[in-house]
């Protein structure tokens, strides 16, 4: 290849790509960052529409926290124990399968959503996602009794797992490379808004309401997906040349001159088509190792950082606490969304990198400091202190992460995977996303009961080594196309594989 070869056929040598690649990606390609066509309204309102799915998302999410007690109580689930301790672990059993469940079909989802994209593209998987979601609702709302309340959440987790690939995916696919990480990132602050609504409502309302509430996203979706683009990236990819060109055409402005950036389009789906048509098998190639390490990397060290333990069961860590579960689930509520608004600002600006690592370190603070409560609790220090502390760290773990490690992880797999890969590569990450979170799921009650400040303890000691994965997860920095950063992450020559 030509050591100066460019534009986003993602066939760069190792040696251009550090001066290449500048901050603000205008260096070595023909579309650069100060060339990019000025954000449309279409660009605007595909994207509202889009992020529909991700507020449903968060509903989703904070949905089995408020609603813990009143199902209990109405559906009589808590009635089967005969003693204390075994009435304790009865409750503790049976909520954890039901909040768990909704990572049971995300897991699930994820063997095919990536497939299910490609296959009848963004538009289609997202509009499929939500009719699931929307029967979950239904379910749930209309529940009898644990089977009915079981499968909404599984159906919940079904379109969920397809929503988390589809959505990013598209964003970054529709919007112009000097705006795509904030936009990517605005995924992240629609789930914060429906996870802080949801816990809002649901100190307030029944749970059977909250779940309606939770199934109007869903239809505003379903209707307003009528009224978007298609993806252009993948009308290119099926070989769909003349909607191609009309769609980008919208996307960018009837004033803009399309044809450098759909040249550079067409010439790096090409060119990563002729390689191969992916399997899972596939992704295992050395060529692939950088770029599949760093997402499966990233989604891991999210999971295992306890971010359901937090989201699901925050009301049982207050009371444990000894701290008021209204005023706290709150208070979390309230500090995310200004935190994930930021976040937002400054992914573009920032970059990638110091975000995750600031984040990162805050979070894994934060659970050494829960894990030094509740021991203290334990040996029964410092009483009026602790609930104090564990308020605190639990405010603080949720700043932190709403800042970086919520949203960052899902912007960076959009965008380091090339074309011919990225259905297979998508289903892979999100399937290991899945799979751990279920995993932290239905393990932290069990974990809690077996030792509070143990349990805290390994989620901080496991954020330390997201230091590890950081130094290498952020290829994909502000101002640099999609395809560029795919030539960073997974360049075909061997020598930056490092």
């Amino acid at each position: 290849m030509e050591r100066g070869s460019s534009g986003e056929d993602g066939l760069l040598t190792s040696a251009l790509l550090p001066e290449e690649v500048s901050a603000h990606g205008n260096h070595g390609s023909s579309v650069t960052a100060s060339s990019d066509p000025a954000v449309t309204p279409l660009v605007v309102f595909s994207t509202f529409i889009a992020v529909g799915g991700s507020f449903m998302t968060g509903c989703a999410s904070g949905y089995s926290s408020p609603a813990e007690s009143g199902i209990m109580e109405d559906l009589g689930l808590s009635t089967a124990a005969a003693s204390p301790i075994k009435h304790s672990c009865d409750i503790s059993r049976i909520y954890s399968l039901f909040g768990s469940l909704i990572t049971v079909g995300g897991l699930i989802a994820a063997l095919v959503n990536g497939r299910i994209t490609d296959l009848i593209g963004r538009r289609l998987a997202m509009w499929l996602s939500q009719i699931l979601c929307a029967a979950g609702w239904l379910s749930i709302a209309f529940a009898k009794n644990a089977w009915w309340l079981d499968i909404g959440r599984l159906l919940n987790g079904l379109g969920i797992g397809i929503i988390c690939y589809a959505v990013p995916v598209y964003i970054a696919e529709i919007t112009p490379s000097s705006v795509r990480g904030a936009f990517t990132a605005f995924n992240q602050f629609m789930i914060c808004c429906g996870f802080s609504l949801i816990y809002f409502l649901g100190t307030i309302i029944s749970w059977r309401i909250l779940a309606l509430i939770g199934c109007i996203p869903c239809v505003i979706q379903i209707v307003g997906l009528s009224f978007v683009p298609e993806s252009p990236r993948w009308l290119v990819k099926v070989h769909r040349e003349k909607e191609f060109e009309v769609t980008l055409q919208r996307l960018r402005g009837k004033s803009v001159n399309i044809s450098q950036e759909a040249a550079d389009i067409r010439d790096y789906t090409e060119t990563f088509e002729r390689q191969s048509q992916s399997t899972v098998l596939d992704l295992f190639q050395r060529r692939y190792a950088r770029p599949l390490i760093i997402a499966v990397g990233l989604m891991m060290l999210q999971q295992f950082s306890g971010t359901n333990a937090f989201a699901y069961y925050a009301g049982s860590i207050f009371e444990s606490a000894g701290f008021s579960n209204s005023f706290g689930t709150r208070s979390m509520a309230v500090v995310q969304i200004p935190v994930t608004a930021l976040s937002v600002i400054l992914t573009d600006k920032a970059g990638r990198r110091p975000l995750l690592m600031i984040s990162s370190a805050g979070m894994s603070s934060c659970c050494i400091l829960l894990g030094l409560s509740f021991f203290m609790q334990d040996l029964d220090h410092w009483k009026a202190v602790t609930p104090i502390l564990v308020y605190l760290g639990v405010i603080v773990y949720s700043i932190s992460y709403s800042l970086g490690v919520g949203g960052l992880p899902w912007v960076i797999m959009s965008e380091i995977f090339p074309i011919n890969i990225k259905g297979s590569a998508g289903s892979l990450v999100t399937f290991v996303n899945w799979s751990c979170s279920w995993i932290v799921a239905y393990s932290f009650n069990f974990m809690f009961e077996w030792s509070a400040p143990g349990t805290f303890l390994i989620f901080g000691v496991h954020m330390r080594s997201h230091s590890l994965i950081h130094r290498e997860g952020s290829a994909g920095d502000q101002g640099a196309s999609i395809g560029r950063i795919a030539s960073i992450t997974c360049p075909f020559s061997s020598m930056i594989l490092v």
